[in-house]
């Protein structure tokens, strides 16, 4: 099966909050003898939906962004792949490395950290009302997302929210960074000819008791 390399930068663009993409402090760092994971793509998707390993690889020599290595896992299913093959890279295509990252503190908090939101929140890719109860547990953040499209009977069933992570909403809308850490409980809804959050001081609270 023929593959490419996937480019980590593209991926971490596209999602800057949940896909992890080494520093630079990192990056600059790398030499000869080093391991970096790196995303190999088939060319066409299998029938059960396979797309790709990330696979580890030694670098054996380095030209500024330019990189030469020996692939050191054995592939699953790119069988045109063998543990040993030597492989040309580049530093976009880079998605880990065994050094440690003080720059990824910040994406252990977007990952692990958790926030409830509506299924039509997730099927539209937008949210209008944010809403902030008293945390479940020391991974919940207590905000609760909505479309502002949702109707009464849907709200009243449980099934229709998802427990994720807080990365996945701030790839949608980062501009909620900056009060995330608000006070319990706080409303935010979307200013329809600004787009920009603005706090309900008046929201009434009772129609969740």
């Amino acid at each position: 099966m023929k593959w490419k390399l996937d480019s980590a930068v593209d991926r971490h663009k596209e999602s800057s909050y949940t896909f992890y993409l080494p520093s630079d402090h990192v990056l600059n760092q790398l030499k000869a003898g080093d391991l970096v994971k790196l995303i190999f793509m088939a060319e066409e998707t299998l029938d059960n939906g396979y797309e790709g390993e990330r696979m580890w690889v030694e670098i054996l020599e380095r030209n500024d962004s330019e990189f030469h290595g020996k692939l050191m896992n054995k592939p699953y299913y790119l069988e045109s792949l063998q543990y040993g093959d030597l492989i040309h890279f580049n530093l976009i295509h880079i998605c880990d490395t065994q050094l440690d990252d003080p720059y990824a503190v910040d994406m252990g908090y977007y990952l692990d950290k958790k926030v409830t939101v509506s299924n039509d929140v997730l099927s539209r890719n937008e949210f209008s009302l944010m809403l902030r109860f008293d945390p479940y547990d020391d991974s919940d953040l207590g905000w609760v997302f909505f479309s502002g499209h949702e109707e009464d009977d849907f709200n009243a069933d449980a099934n229709n929210f998802q427990f994720i992570s807080v990365g996945k909403m701030l790839n949608i809308d980062d501009s909620i960074l900056v009060f995330i850490n608000d006070t319990v409980p706080c409303a935010y809804e979307r200013d329809r000819e600004t787009a920009k959050f603005v706090r309900m001081e008046n929201y009434d609270w009772s129609i969740h008791e």
